[in-house]
């Protein structure tokens, strides 16, 4: 089975129903479902996605958006070894880090994002929501 990585950004569109974006994210999940792709996010995404939408939305609203969103995918988390690579690594963004070598250790075979420069030195391929739904057409 296909797994991929789906970065913060793309759970916020998708929950935040972000304009612009919110579309993408939705055909992406629509997409891994019809396909039988499993799709991970990591703790780390969940509780950042919390802490953003808790200001958008209200606080129950932000719980059951994430309650039911964790139906759709699995939630990996991290350990020493994880924060150990992240710091060691040349990521200009710490949390980007994280979420690069929680990818690479779930075997995930791509990182989903709004962001790709964040990933630039990835050894995996790194794509948005709307390539990753026109590759799998």
């Amino acid at each position: 089975m296909k797994k991929l990585f789906v970065d913060t950004n793309i759970v916020i569109d998708l929950l935040s129903k972000r304009i612009d974006y919110y579309e993408a994210s939705q055909d992406l999940f629509t997409c891994a479902i019809d396909n039988n792709i499993k799709l991970i996010v990591s703790t780390l995404t969940l509780a950042n996605t919390h802490y953003i939408l808790k200001d958008q939305l209200k606080l129950n609203r932000v719980r059951s958006s994430i309650r039911k969103f964790k139906t759709l995918v699995e939630v990996a988390s991290f350990d020493d070894k994880i924060l150990e690579l992240a710091v060691e690594e040349e990521f200009k963004d710490f949390e980007d880090g994280i979420q690069y070598y929680i990818a690479i250790e779930t075997n995930c075979q791509a990182i989903i994002t709004r962001n790709k420069k964040d990933f630039k030195r990835s050894i995996i391929p790194v794509l948005n929501a709307a390539e990753f739904v026109a590759l799998n057409k």
